[in-house]
């Protein structure tokens, strides 16, 4: 049984005050909840902090990107190996922010993936359409060459401990949200792609997120589709109540 997992992408926003309160009202709200997991994923600066806010509570704390290598004079960039040290257990890869604005390709995803599951960090590996490729009948074409370069040599035991969020890029920060019958669908896909690529049992035990403009009033919809696992949310995120109200969405 894969357990839910709702994880907040807070992206290049909030202070050192407003993270730390918003990571401790979160974190004040969430004592009771035992049958998901949750995390925020601050901005580096403050995730020192936020940890340090939210140290004995059920929320994890994760980081937005790292670097592959796990130290040496990569002037600008963050390893593995400091992640752990500020407390973090997950960590945020090949977001289409960083892939589209930013040029990440899926060979420099799979060497960051590579170097998470070698330091012990859980990778949540992001894939999805451009909306110009959904209208052109390629969603399915872009997440299989995705997937199969982000997470090309993966064993087993690492697949089962990746997580995979799917978020349509079109979705993203725009307002619009792929239907539950579009984003279960796509989800399906992913998990054929798993069961090709390894076996069924590893298929059945990997936790596929959406991503893309997920909220309150839609979380349950979404959330109850078969094959969607959770969500990774980002402007809604931001606000504990709206947050929270996503939480809800899981059933218990």
């Amino acid at each position: 049984m894969r357990r839910p997992f709702i994880a907040g992408n807070w992206k290049m926003h909030t202070d050192r005050v407003s993270a730390i309160a918003l990571a401790e009202g979160i974190a004040d709200q969430i004592a009771d909840i035992a049958h998901i997991d949750l995390a925020v994923c601050p901005p580096y600066v403050y995730i020192d902090a936020v940890g340090r806010a939210v140290a004995g509570s059920k929320l994890g704390v994760g980081a937005q990107n790292m670097y592959h290598e796990a130290g040496g004079a990569y002037t600008g960039e963050v390893s593995a190996t400091m992640l752990l040290d500020v407390g973090c257990k997950y960590v945020i890869l090949g977001h289409s922010e960083r892939r589209h604005i930013l040029g990440e390709t899926d060979a420099a995803v799979n060497r960051k993936v590579h170097a998470a599951h070698q330091a012990g960090l859980v990778p949540v590996v992001c894939v999805g359409e451009l909306l110009e490729e959904r209208e052109a009948g390629q969603t399915l074409q872009v997440i299989r060459t995705q997937f199969e370069g982000s997470l090309a040599g993966l064993s087993d035991h690492q697949m089962t401990k990746t997580v995979l969020a799917y978020e349509p890029v079109w979705a993203i920060g725009t307002g619009k949200v792929a239907t539950p019958e579009q984003a279960q669908e796509v989800h399906a896909d992913l998990r054929k792609m798993i069961a090709g690529q390894y076996n069924t049992q590893v298929a059945e035990s990997v936790v596929i997120q959406y991503g893309g403009s997920v909220k309150p009033d839609n979380a349950a919809e979404l959330l109850g589709q078969p094959d969607i696992d959770g969500a990774l949310v980002g402007g809604a995120s931001l606000k504990a109540d709206s947050f929270l109200g996503i939480v809800a969405g899981v059933k218990a």
